[in-house]
């Protein structure tokens, strides 16, 4: 598993599972199958309503607390909401910390909705701390009025908006870039496009792996989620080949700097 470094030491790996609309009825299972799969990067959030199914999947795995990255997400907005969310986080999650928090969409308020994390990662409830759909300019508005850089910052992010500008901004300011939808949230047309399928055939490799990997490559951190096994086991297997540059270039070109339908009109590239 290759691995990123956040700017205050603590060690990501590239490729995690993410949770986003797993059935309510198997988190446990899915997550489970995806340790048992290789993952050591989870992906939850209180908006997704299986932030106790994560943590009894690492119970029941055997796996070591500290062997396991787990990320989740606030919904709160304000101090103290955050706060009392988080720690209630925590408990569903019944383990005694995160890995990383991000809050999930900017709010209005959230200069005091940072500053609730940031005393959870001095305290010791988080290990790190970070955003998600924030553009540069909610970013540099944290950065400017926070004590803590945030590590992370979690944005829509594949082959039809591979978010160039937004990348160079967040690496120049030591955030990781974190792809969520990698893989186009399993839109039809995403994995048909024939420069694609051609470069998956000359790796022999699926589509969805030439993805990941082209995002990895870049420094991307990816969480593609699944409920097919066969398909969990592919997405975790990217590390044994390498695009070569060529390849890159072709794939860069299939950006479109076009989000999916519904996702924040903020985050549209020409808005920063």
């Amino acid at each position: 598993m290759k691995t990123v470094r956040l700017n205050n030491d603590v060690v990501m790996p590239m490729v995690g599972y993410g949770t986003y609309q797993i059935p309510v009825s198997t988190p446990r299972d899915n997550v489970l199958q995806a340790l048992r799969t290789g993952y050591r990067l989870i992906d939850t959030a209180q908006y997704y309503g299986n932030e106790a199914g994560v943590g009894e999947a690492i119970q029941e795995s055997g796996l070591p607390r500290d062997e396991v990255f787990v990320t989740t997400k606030v919904q709160t907005t304000g101090y103290a909401a955050t706060k009392q969310g988080l720690d209630e986080s925590l408990n569903r999650f019944n383990h005694d910390y995160f890995d990383l928090v991000l809050i999930h969409w900017p709010t209005g308020n959230d200069l005091e909705t940072y500053r609730a994390l940031e005393d959870a990662y001095q305290d010791g409830k988080v290990r790190a701390i970070g955003l998600s759909n924030f553009n540069a300019a909610q970013v540099q508005t944290i950065i400017d009025n926070s004590t803590v850089v945030p590590m992370v910052d979690q944005i829509e992010t594949h082959l039809r908006w591979q978010q160039k500008r937004m990348h160079a901004f967040l690496a120049s300011r030591g955030i990781v870039h974190e792809s969520y939808a990698p893989l186009g949230e399993g839109q039809p047309g995403f994995m048909d496009a024939p420069e694609l399928v051609k470069i998956a055939a000359k790796y022999h490799r699926t589509p969805a792996q030439v993805v990941l990997r082209f995002l990895n490559q870049e420094g991307i951190v990816v969480i593609p989620k699944t409920l097919n096994p066969e398909h969990m086991a592919q997405n975790l297997g990217i590390f044994d080949f390498e695009l070569d540059s060529a390849d890159r270039r072709i794939l860069e070109g299939l950006d479109r700097k076009q989000a999916l339908d519904g996702w924040p009109e903020s985050m549209r590239e020409d808005n920063y």
